[in-house]
């Protein structure tokens, strides 16, 4: 598994790897790969999309693909950990767990007879920690918590949610949550739309936030899995803490520990009430549907979501960095190191800049660290950047990672990272290999096209983070007018000692 499979890395950037194994057969202009052969295909797909916004505020992206019986959903929630309040880190992912866990009608044999449990767990809970911050003893409340919570999952359907979903022909039920959203996700076969519309509604409109303590025990066993069990996790942890201070980024999607512990069911409930609201929320739907029908039954259930002020965004003023900055652990692990840097996010002039750097660097066995580091001097048994780390919307960092070969040190690794960073910021890159990164990603926005989930995940991003779901076309523009002399530019401004953070983990 790669490295940055392992934590929030760009939605956009993240998913063009995964879509290697949906790409469909193209005509043999499209496979081309050449600008002038894929615009009137590019073309012709923008020409298949529509959009409607409720008079609630929420916005529709539908594209109307008839090639199989089969439509994908994207419900994108204009929301991440970027946007949690101090000492409440974790909470947005927590909500996307708790979002699986029904209504007032799905997931309980008696919703009537639960909701008065749920109540007295919560009052348990609070009393627990302040007879436990008194240091008195908690017996007795334990027990009877362990109680009221044994009464309460007895009402509990496990799972009914995903259960109807599989049974109606549903697949690919998931979530994801990141630094900057949380997407829920599935695909259906088309004549089940409307059961779609009535699932996809209720659980956002009727959520019960049922079984938060054992979902709480779930998180905090993910955490210790991911972080605290983990070298690497300990080690990007505190390289963006240190990379990015007082910078919404610069805390763990997942929360820290504390935090999750503390967390409350009000807390997660006052996150959902400020930014579930109708207009920041976005959806995909791509595939075998008539866009009339879907609006048509968008307005008869989702038209049902009050309208509400928009809760604000988030304020990133990231003051630029004037000297490097490192992070070193030591712990019994294989070497790594990380390189980062800060830079601007995407909506930045230069985005499709730093795309063709991070692609020249690594986008593949053919890119410059991998000929240089893997196979030639043997310095590294794998080398990764990404261009965005740990999000995107906001200024965020360009970050290297490497794994040392066996007998070869961290050292050795950021000396030849450095040779490769200068080579690039000395030399204009040969046209034949800057050609050959924008056929890359001409291929890989081409495979994304043909991917119904892949488009219905793009399209509701775009919209939220750039204005418009139309500047997903517009980006194989941008890539495409990249010259070298861009190339050296942005990498002269951004490789530099002063905009550094290192990450070291040693063995120990």
């Amino acid at each position: 598994m790669s490295f940055f499979s392992l934590f929030s890395v760009s939605w956009r950037r993240a998913l063009t790897g995964l879509l290697l194994l949906l790409v469909w057969s193209f005509s043999g202009a499209a496979t081309s790969a050449q600008p002038n052969n894929i615009q009137p295909y590019i073309d012709r797909v923008a020409e298949q999309i529509s959009e409607f916004t409720l008079s609630n505020g929420m916005k529709f992206i539908v594209m109307e693909r008839h090639q199989s019986p089969t439509v994908s959903f994207m419900t994108y929630v204009d929301v991440g950990s970027a946007y949690e309040q101090p000492n409440k880190t974790g909470a947005a992912h927590f909500l996307e767990h708790l979002a699986f866990k029904g209504t007032t009608l799905i997931g309980t044999r008696d919703y009537s007879a639960e909701r008065p449990l749920l109540d007295e767990l919560d009052q348990l809970a609070g009393q627990l920690k302040t007879t436990q911050a008194a240091g008195k003893s908690t017996d007795s409340l334990q027990q009877q918590f362990a109680q009221t919570q044994a009464k309460a999952a007895a009402y509990v359907k496990q799972n009914e949610f995903g259960q109807i979903v599989q049974q109606a022909g549903g697949v690919g039920l998931n979530a994801t949550t990141s630094a900057d959203a949380t997407r829920y996700f599935y695909s259906f076969p088309a004549n089940k739309l409307e059961l779609w519309m009535s699932l996809e509604s209720e659980r956002f409109l009727d959520p019960v936030f049922r079984e938060f303590y054992e979902e709480q025990a779930v998180i905090l066993e993910e955490r210790r899995m991911r972080t605290d069990n983990s070298p690497i996790g300990k080690l990007v942890e505190a390289f963006l803490q240190v990379a990015l201070p007082d910078h919404p980024y610069g805390r763990p999607v997942i929360g820290f520990e504390a935090d999750i512990r503390n967390l409350e069911s009000r807390d997660v409930r006052d996150l959902f009430d400020r930014y579930y609201g109708p207009s920041r929320i976005t959806i995909g739907i791509v595939g075998d549907v008539d866009p009339k029908q879907v609006q048509a039954m968008s307005e008869a259930y989702f038209g049902r979501f009050k309208a509400q002020t928009r809760a604000p965004d988030v304020s990133v003023n990231m003051l630029p960095q004037t000297a490097p900055r490192s992070v070193n652990l030591t712990l019994p692990s294989q070497p790594w190191y990380m390189e980062g840097y800060q830079r601007p996010g995407l909506t930045d002039p230069d985005d499709a800049v730093y795309q063709m750097i991070s692609s020249i660097l690594s986008g593949g066995r053919t890119a410059r660290l991998y000929r240089s580091l893997v196979e030639q001097q043997q310095l590294a048994l794998s080398i990764q950047v990404s261009p965005t780390f740990p999000g995107d919307r906001y200024s965020n960092l360009l970050v290297l990672f490497a794994q040392p070969a066996p007998d070869r040190s961290i050292e050795q690794v950021a000396a030849a990272i450095e040779a490769e960073l200068t080579q690039l910021k000395t030399t204009p890159v040969p046209a034949a290999e800057l050609d050959q990164v924008k056929t890359q990603a001409r291929a890989s926005l081409l495979q994304t096209l043909a991917s119904n989930q892949g488009m219905a995940s793009l399209l509701p991003e775009y919209e939220a983070k750039t204005g418009s779901w139309r500047n997903l076309f517009e980006e194989l523009k941008a890539i495409d007018a990249v010259t070298a002399a861009d190339v050296q530019r942005v990498a002269q401004q951004l490789f530099q000692p002063q905009n550094q953070t290192v990450g070291k983990l040693t063995a120990g």
